[in-house]
């Protein structure tokens, strides 16, 4: 007797969350994974090897090697039709911008299953780290559907919540092994429930959750926002660090970043309290404290601090906090001091340059003074918050901030 056929995920975007997080956590379950992306190297390699490496960047380290995988053209419509009319299961890791380009081919495919059979749903895992990616996504398909295709029927829109870590990696180290990605030990992904039309797949590590809202929002107004606030703070306070094991260590950066992260998380706690207590919130602060001073990592301080428009964006990781923490009439101190502090990031890269759009934020936005800033960049409309923020601002450029005594503050 021939063995079952193994399960198949076809993945858009083979970059750096697609090979160290998605198609490893599928392809170790036993499934085949199909990359589909642009970059031809990528896909070439993927068919001639069948797998790539995962390195584990903690103090055991290690190797995962991901087996049972190839690749696809993205330009080859008819190749990617056909893999999604075959496919188990969608998902992508292309970001928001690349949703829109990926959304007619995956329409396509659609199709092309549901003439085929028509009883048989597709789900598809959006692994976007972005708000309502779930309806984003779903009316962005619909666009390039016929009219009054079923696609409430034919497909499934899951929305994730993304927690795991991947360093960038320098140019020597890509053109050595294009395949070869660096990644946390930390294997959870967290699935919307309600987006799936077919049960949901057992995989170790996938972890799906009712009140899917409430884990996007602990991503974003924990995780994020106290790595945002970290690295603001490390640069703003001590220009030297370059990792974020670096500011971590510090234990005033340290305490002050939990302090930010504390804030938020009472936040939500009040926000939704059949998901989140005091215990549990406190466990994922530490944790993440924890993960943040990875040094095997080698997570840098200007790749957590770059693009200023987006991070400091009115419903991002920062701004967003603050509105969920005036929301529930707490005081938003930290968060305020990390927010200022970014307007002092100029970190650059391995090429010694800064991100070309927060060089465009400083020569546009912050010459125009830091109330232009809160108004028309984070669209803060608090008054008394936006004080806070310009006073940290002014003591910090006047080198008068007090960041230990500030730290004690921290219960």
């Amino acid at each position: 007797m021939g063995s079952e056929r193994a399960m198949k995920l076809v993945h858009f975007g083979a970059g750096r969350i697609g090979r160290s997080f998605i198609g490893q956590l599928f392809s170790r379950a036993g499934w085949e994974v199909v990359f589909v992306d642009v970059d031809r190297r990528i896909i070439d390699e993927l068919n001639r090897r069948k797998q790539y490496r995962v390195v584990v960047k903690d103090k055991e380290g290690g190797v995962i090697v991901v087996r049972n995988v190839r690749g696809v053209h993205a330009d080859d419509l008819e190749r990617v039709s056909e893999e999604i009319a075959g496919a188990d299961l969608l998902s992508t890791a292309v970001g928001k911008s690349a949703l829109t380009m990926i959304a007619a081919p995956i329409a396509r495919g659609i199709i092309r299953r549901h003439e085929s059979s028509p009883e048989r749903a597709v789900d598809i895992i959006l692994c976007e780290n972005m708000k309502d990616a779930a309806l984003f996504f779903r009316d962005t398909v619909a666009e390039h559907l016929p009219e009054g295709f079923p696609i409430d029927s034919a497909a499934g829109f899951v929305e994730t919540s993304i927690g795991k870590m991947v360093p960038l990696m320098s140019a020597e180290e890509r053109e050595k092994d294009p395949l070869l990605v660096y990644a946390e030990r930390y294997n959870t992904l967290i699935v919307d429930r309600n987006g799936f039309k077919n049960e949901v797949p057992v995989i170790p590590g996938l972890k799906p959750k009712s009140l899917m809202k409430a884990w996007v929002d602990r991503k974003l107004y924990i995780h994020n926002l106290g790595h945002a606030v970290l690295a603001y703070t490390s640069y703003a306070l001590f220009p030297d660090y370059i990792y974020m094991w670096q500011a971590v260590s510090n234990e005033a950066l340290r305490a002050v970043t939990k302090g930010a992260m504390w804030e938020s998380g009472r936040a939500l706690i009040a926000q939704y309290p059949h998901e989140f207590d005091a215990k549990s919130i406190g466990a994922h602060i530490d944790d993440l404290l924890e993960r943040f001073g990875n040094r095997a990592l080698g997570d840098t301080v200007y790749r957590v601090g770059m693009d200023l428009y987006r991070k400091l964006g009115p419903d991002d990781r920062l701004i967003g906090g603050v509105k969920l923490c005036l929301k529930h009439r707490i005081r938003p101190d930290f968060i305020s001091l990390g927010t200022a502090s970014a307007m002092f990031f100029r970190a650059a890269g391995e090429d010694g340059r800064m991100f070309e759009r927060d060089r465009r934020f400083f020569e546009q936005e912050l010459s125009r003074g830091i109330d232009h800033v809160l108004t028309y960049v984070c669209g803060l409309e608090d008054r008394e918050t936006s004080r806070v923020m310009a006073s940290y601002y002014d003591s910090i450029s006047r080198g008068g901030l007090d960041i230990e005594r500030l730290a004690q503050n921290v219960c």
